[in-house]
């Protein structure tokens, strides 16, 4: 049987994407919203396995919604681009399951969804991602700090600067955060 999800983020072009890949994979979306108070309302109306929350949205935010959906059999996971590590603790003590930080690529998060609605192991999977969840936002805050410097130093926009870091990565073949840590210590020469 399909697992049946509601996707909420306040961006369209997030939730469009999710759709595409969970659809592709099998998954049923139920509803869609781009509000956190639409979102506990297609939750509570359409009872899905799965709720995809972002954690900053109008109305209610992501966390409150898994408040409110605690007790139900309602899987939440929680999409954040937000570097807050206060975030896990609070989503913790709201049932939150998991986390995923956008941006996403399919190869990461159908298999990280599957194991989440089909554990093998009596295993906590926010507690076993607490440490990889904490250095993508470590790397994110290195890569934001990066983009600022290349900005201010260069004259560029954002997406610019966020090309460069990128395609450095991709010709050195290293991680962007090596390439950030470069800029940020002025040993960068791209």
């Amino acid at each position: 049987m399909e697992k049946r999800v509601v996707i909420a983020d306040d961006e369209s072009i997030i939730r469009l994407d999710l759709k595409e890949i969970l659809e592709s994979d099998g998954y049923l979306v139920v509803g869609e919203a781009a509000r956190g108070d639409d979102a506990l309302a297609l939750i509570q109306e359409h009872r899905p396995d799965l709720a995809l929350l972002d954690v900053k949205m109008p109305g209610l935010d992501g966390i409150e919604v898994s408040r409110a959906v605690k007790d139900s059999s309602t899987i939440v996971v929680l999409l954040t681009a937000f570097s807050q590590r206060s975030l896990i603790e609070n989503a913790r003590d709201a049932g939150v399951a998991a986390y995923l930080v956008k941006p996403f690529r399919s190869s990461e998060l159908l298999p990280k969804l599957a194991a989440i609605l089909n554990p093998t192991a009596d295993e906590d999977v926010i507690g076993t991602d607490a440490h990889h969840v904490e250095d993508k936002i470590e790397t994110r805050e290195i890569v934001q700090r990066a983009k600022e410097h290349l900005m201010a130093e260069r004259g560029l926009d954002e997406p610019s600067a966020f090309e460069i870091i990128q395609q450095s990565a991709m010709r050195g073949r290293t991680r962007m955060r090596d390439v950030a840590q470069q800029i940020l210590r002025g040993e960068f020469g791209g």
